[in-house]
């Protein structure tokens, strides 16, 4: 590796990607048209729909941004044929940024406490006013998203320039942000999803909600980029640095962060059934009540049980089929999750709509066809990382 080394994918590599870009286009088109006849024609459900939809995909993203990080603090092998996979994921973050402004024109039709009525028949809400109102979730919005954007923008400019020289001097700044990074995302995670998600009820609060929501995104980022690094390897450069062993380790990463997430979920569940206070449990009892009951089941089998004993064995971590079919039904078991965290507040019973539908797709394909874009404009394997040579012996 060297200060000259190609600053692009090259030709075959980036073949193979814009093969399936114009299939996510599509996709995209037509979840995004199905999306604008959902918002005339049935505006409740879109908004509905649509917020599952975008906290699915940026979930994806601020993964990704938590595991960068991670990676250019410790360089553990396992990171550097994922590196350019999280880079991609990151560089959606402003596309995301514009992708949640529909949901600024459904406040009325997600949160409570912009139902005046519902503000005046609660007197927990009229205390929340100052703080939850359509101007300041929306500075609160726009101001999170700047500083997310930034932290990304940054480790990618760094990134890119010490695939350009043999001088360390990169690395040290995307190691300086890094860790402060570490801590930033977590706080401003926190206004986000008391915005977002826990304001959808009207008096709920955990502590240790927001946290089980970024390890989840950390757990669907790990999933998803283990399932593309698995298609991509076989056709590309990274065929080179990615071995049995890089999938060994993500495995025991995945089996970790499937144990830390349900550890958080269940510690949660224990702490507020245990104190048995009505504006507590209401969440839970909402999430628990009819046809409720059985996604919970599916999430509890297939975002815990099933992927956590078949990630003890040693024979299916280095197993790459294995691997990535456990990978691929930990992430759909996380699109039921965020599901089941933003619907029951507004169904009682499970609903689904073909909405849900378009939503996903829409906002995927076009979020899809970005990273492809993103993923296209360097080369996979990091260059002149002076840990790189040290890690992949």
């Amino acid at each position: 590796m060297n200060g000259n080394a190609p600053q692009v994918m090259s030709g075959r590599e980036a073949d193979a990607i814009a093969n399936v870009r114009p299939i996510f286009l599509l996709l995209g088109i037509l979840g995004s048209i199905g999306c604008v006849i959902g918002w005339l024609f049935s505006p409740h459900q879109f908004f509905i729909s649509y917020l599952t939809g975008v906290l699915i995909w940026f979930g994806v993203a601020a993964g990704s941004l938590l595991w960068l990080m991670i990676h250019f603090l410790t360089g553990g092998k396992w990171g550097y044929p994922l590196r350019r996979f999280f880079e991609a994921a990151v560089g959606t973050l402003p596309l995301l940024a514009l992708l949640f402004v529909p949901v600024f024109f459904g406040l009325r039709e997600l949160y409570p406490w912009m139902n005046p009525a519902a503000v005046a028949a609660s007197e927990v809400l009229q205390h929340k006013r100052a703080y939850l109102n359509a101007p300041r979730f929306i500075i609160r919005t726009v101001i999170l998203f700047a500083i997310w954007i930034w932290i990304a923008s940054a480790l990618r400019k760094w990134s890119r320039e010490q695939d350009a020289t043999l001088d360390p001097a990169p690395m040290k700044k995307l190691r300086t942000l890094s860790g402060p990074g570490l801590v930033i995302y977590p706080i401003t995670a926190t206004f986000a999803y008391v915005d977002w998600i826990m304001s959808l009820e009207t008096d709920w609060y955990s502590t240790m909600f927001p946290i089980l929501i970024c390890i989840g995104q950390m757990l669907s980022a790990l999933a998803l980029m283990t399932v593309l690094l698995a298609w991509m390897a076989p056709r590309s450069s990274l065929s080179k640095i990615t071995g049995r062993e890089n999938f060994h380790h993500l495995g025991s990463l995945l089996l970790a962060f499937t144990m830390m997430w349900a550890y958080m979920a269940f510690s949660q569940l224990l702490i507020i059934w245990s104190g048995d206070l009505p504006q507590e449990i209401s969440w839970y009892l909402h999430r628990i009540r009819g046809g409720w009951r059985w996604v919970v089941v599916f999430i509890f089998f297939f975002h815990f049980v099933v992927p956590f004993f078949l990630l003890l064995s040693r024979k299916t971590k280095r197993s790459i089929f294995a691997l990535t079919s456990v990978a691929g039904a930990l992430f759909i078991a996380h699109l039921i999750d965020v599901w089941w965290l933003v619907a029951p507040s507004l169904f009682p019973n499970v609903h689904t709509s073909c909405l849900d539908f378009a939503a996903f797709f829409g906002i995927g394909g076009i979020w899809c066809a970005t990273f492809s874009w993103q993923l296209k404009t360097r080369p996979l394997i990091p260059l002149n990382d002076p840990r790189f040579g040290v890690a992949v012996t």
